[in-house]
């Protein structure tokens, strides 16, 4: 492939990269990576609420990484509360997993930004093997596809099995319980998965400059030898 090609290719793919890196940025400060509703149990078998009275005891809660909003309902209109989940919510919520998300989300937008300075060095400088050349490009973009689908497994599980929604819901309340009703990830979550398809697809990229992938490579590297062999 031309040089001019090549550098057209490996601009864009810089580019996609500092826009993982501004997504993942924005994402983390947002607290739109989980939109829920939460049902009064409390308050709804209280008066034996049937399904048309059952809206005056559902809530809603709306969270992310760092901050969030819930508003209470149990029949006397909502209850808006923000909230922190340090250090308001430190005790209620499983913090190993919740740090281990904000982790590899600061990963994450490390080996983005690695990602895009190196695409920029092979575009423009005069790059030469091993980590600074192609190889290294498939390794920083693995890199990250890695980390943004290791943030989506333990975000989901931290979620889903532990039950964050309810624990928000439930914190601090002695009187009433409050179960989820319907949950969803929203935007910002989102944008994590569109940040790990961003990175596959730069992988494709680079493979589409004309530069084999590196397991490839060696691959024909031993099948060569042992034609080599067979002749002697």
């Amino acid at each position: 492939m031309a040089t001019r090609q090549k550098k057209i290719i490996f601009t864009f793919g810089g580019i996609l990269c500092f826009g993982c890196v501004m997504m993942v940025a924005a994402a983390m400060g947002t607290r739109f990576w989980v939109k829920a509703t939460v049902l009064c149990i409390t308050g709804a078998e209280l008066v034996n609420a049937s399904q048309p009275e059952l809206d005056k005891f559902i809530g809603n809660v709306s969270y992310g990484l760092f901050h969030g909003v819930r508003v209470k309902q149990c029949g006397l209109g909502g209850r808006p509360f923000r909230f922190s989940f340090f250090p308001d919510l430190s005790d209620a919520i499983p913090v190993n997993l919740h740090i281990s998300v904000i982790f590899f989300c600061g990963v994450l937008i490390l080996f983005s930004c690695i990602c895009t300075a190196f695409f920029m060095y092979n575009a423009f400088g005069h790059p030469y093997e091993t980590l600074h050349g192609p190889l290294g490009l498939y390794l920083w973009n693995f890199i990250s596809c890695f980390c943004s689908c290791l943030v989506m497994i333990l975000f989901a599980s931290e979620v889903k099995i532990q039950r964050l929604s309810e624990r928000i819901a439930n914190f601090r309340e002695d009187r009433f319980r409050y179960d989820t009703f319907s949950e969803q990830y929203d935007r910002s979550y989102w944008l994590i998965s569109f940040t790990f398809l961003v990175h596959g697809f730069n992988i494709l990229l680079i493979r589409l400059a004309g530069f084999e992938f590196p397991f490839q490579d060696a691959k024909e590297t031993e099948l060569g030898t042992g034609a080599s062999d067979l002749m002697y």
